[in-house]
């Protein structure tokens, strides 16, 4: 048996291959308790589970809720206040009063060695192993970042090595982000520090649930439970990257290749734009609570707007909803756990989108007369809560299609999580997008996609001059063997044959019997710009650029910054045959109406209709069309 666990805000969810749900409340105090308590639901009736894809939460809420270890950085000499200074970029760009966030370690645990290296990775002068400085015993994790390691490693593993040997925890930047750009690569390999100790100590707890446990990255690929350990800075798009890869396949089952992914659940609401059935991709990384994590991610785009969002009038007397969230612990006043503020949830049971008699999740019976009550304690409306909500998740939607020059009414809203299909109908009624799609089991949709999800490990190679294109293509194929060989976890001295595939466009490397897919990518720009673009080859950069950005430049250099590969494996279960749920789908629907699922609530808004389509999800489309 395989299961696949993804753990939220509100509710940790469990699916197995042969289809089986189980849904428990998250344990925010010790997270593994409801992971437990889920698979061991399941573990009862099938034996203990060969594989666990695991989507966790641990590295996001270490980061945001500032729970980490304490850090010392050591860096070259002058560069102590580069995560400091950052950039010049400012959080709102016409509030005065908006502050970046407090760095993540401390001016006094900054400290700096002599040594450095030229800007094409060569030695200008050595580092002194004598002259590393001595750190104060209270620090827990360490961070080396050194400029242009990503080029030249040596001064930084040799600090590394100082370090080690004085018993230190120690994080080096060529390990998790050898790019170029100080501020962001130090900010990346402190985040790693920082969330290393509570992820590492939190996983461990995991590796006897199953016989293998694979962690989700943010780039939607699987990775054994070790690794996870050393790298959990990959960690902070888990649970949301599985939800994207179901929902992907979902929207290309169900004939909508071009869609946007909506994951509504207790906390956030998580959205990804889709074209051609592939989730888009940024190998930039991500901003995360503030800083920015230069790793590769699928490109989802987050809101603090979940089930669990609660509702308050502020204090110019505007109705706003979220970030806010009342969380598993105690959760939504209609839980009756003791929660009094209302949230979103409240306000779709109170509107009716909610059967009066719904229970989730094992929490019994949920009451209509505590949400009531939530919401007339505070002064606000049911109608009036679903509404802020919803605009603000339009605002979402517009972000990954308007915003990037990409017409939503061509595309299907594909809509997921606890909460996604009851806020649906409205969001894509207000973008006149196609339709909504609701997948089979779309309530634990994410942890379908993380069984679904390939074993893949990303790697990235700085390139050392952005005008010579000459030796890309060599270096693009080595890339790929250092992927695969890294993914099979195999030496380096092993043989890797890498060849091109006319099937994925990519390439397959193949290591004695054992093949691997191996996609390929370049970061380009043009001669002169600050930013770049992820393209599968240098020839594809100025379309790729048109279409961002609505202009070309004919004749202009480009420059290559760096190249990517991806090795991934066929993921644990194909999920396109799990089929539909044990209640299956049938029949159509007509607006208004509430459909009531084991994991999830449809509301067919008024004036729409819903029937059964490909891959047995519902289809939800207006009236008029």
């Amino acid at each position: 048996m395989k299961v696949g666990v993804d753990t939220g805000g509100t509710f940790t969810d469990v699916v197995a291959d042969d289809g089986r749900i189980v849904k428990v409340p998250s344990t925010p105090a010790d997270p593994g308790a409801a992971v437990r308590e889920g698979v061991s639901t399941v573990w009862a009736r099938a034996g203990r589970p060969e594989l666990m894809a695991h989507g966790t939460t641990v590295a996001t809420n270490a980061l945001l809720e500032r729970r980490g270890a304490v850090v010392a950085l050591v860096t070259n000499e002058g560069m102590a206040d580069v995560i400091e200074i950052a950039r010049q970029d400012r959080p709102s760009l016409y509030d005065i009063w908006a502050d970046r966030p407090t760095p993540l370690v401390r001016r006094e645990l900054r400290f700096e060695v002599g040594g450095r290296l030229a800007a094409d990775g060569s030695e200008v002068s050595p580092v002194d192993p004598g002259a590393v400085p001595a750190l104060p015993d209270d620090v827990e994790s360490v961070c080396v970042c050194l400029l242009h390691s990503d080029l030249n490693p040596a001064h930084e593993r040799l600090v590394r090595a100082v370090l080690s040997n004085r018993g230190f925890d120690v994080t080096c930047s060529h390990e998790v982000s050898p790019e170029f750009r100080e501020y962001e690569r130090t900010v990346t390999t402190v985040v790693n520090a920082y969330v290393r100790p509570t992820c590492r100590a939190y996983l461990r707890t995991l590796a006897d649930v199953a016989d293998s446990v694979l962690v989700l990255t943010s780039a939607g690929g699987l990775m054994p439970v070790d690794a996870a350990a050393e790298r959990p800075a990959a960690l902070l798009l888990s649970g949301p990257a599985g939800g994207v890869r179901a929902a992907a396949a979902a929207g290309v089952a169900a004939g909508f290749a071009d869609c946007v992914t909506f994951d509504m659940g207790g906390t956030s609401t998580d959205v990804c734009l889709v074209r051609d059935g592939k989730p888009e991709f940024w190998g930039g990384g991500r901003d995360v609570g503030g800083f920015p994590v230069r790793l590769p991610s699928l490109d989802i785009h987050t809101i603090g707007a979940g089930g669990g969002s609660m509702a308050r009038v502020d204090a110019g007397g505007a109705l706003v909803v979220g970030p806010e969230s009342a969380g598993a612990e105690p959760g939504p006043a209609c839980y009756g756990r003791g929660g009094t503020e209302p949230t979103v949830t409240d306000a779709d049971l109170v509107a009716g989108r909610i059967p009066a008699d719904a229970a989730f999740g094992g929490l019994g019976r949920l009451s209509v007369d505590a949400a009531r009550a939530a919401l007339d304690g505070a002064g606000v409306s049911a109608e009036g809560v679903i509404d802020v909500v919803d605009a603000a998740m339009v605002e979402a939607v517009r972000a990954v299609t308007v915003a990037r020059g990409v017409d939503p009414r061509q595309l299907a809203l594909v809509a997921f999580g606890g909460a996604g299909p009851l806020h649906a109908c409205a969001i894509a009624a207000q973008l006149d997008m196609q339709a909504v799609v609701v997948p089979a089991r779309a309530g634990v949709l994410s942890a379908v996609g993380l069984l679904g999800s390939p074993p893949q490990e990303d790697v990235v190679l700085s390139w050392p001059d952005p005008l010579d294109h000459a030796p890309v293509a060599s270096a693009r194929f080595e890339l790929a063997r250092v992927a695969a060989r890294r993914l099979l976890r195999v030496d380096d001295d092993v043989s890797v044959q890498v060849t091109l595939s006319a099937v994925t466009g990519g390439a397959v490397a193949r290591v004695g019997e054992r093949s691997v897919e191996v996609s390929m990518a370049v970061d380009c720009r043009y001669a002169g710009q600050s930013h770049e673009i992820t393209v599968p080859a240098v020839a594809q950069f100025e379309e790729e650029h048109e279409r961002r950005n609505g202009f070309r430049r004919p004749g202009a250099p480009i420059e290559v910054i760096a190249l990517r590969a991806s090795a991934r494996l066929p993921a644990p279960v194909d999920i396109s045959r799990l089929g539909p749920p044990s209640s299956a789908r049938a029949g159509s629907v007509v607006g208004p109406a509430v459909v009531a699922e084991p994991d999830c609530t449809v509301w067919v808004a008024p004036g729409w209709s819903a029937e059964v389509g490909g891959g047995g999800s519902w289809i939800l489309r207006p009236s008029r069309s």
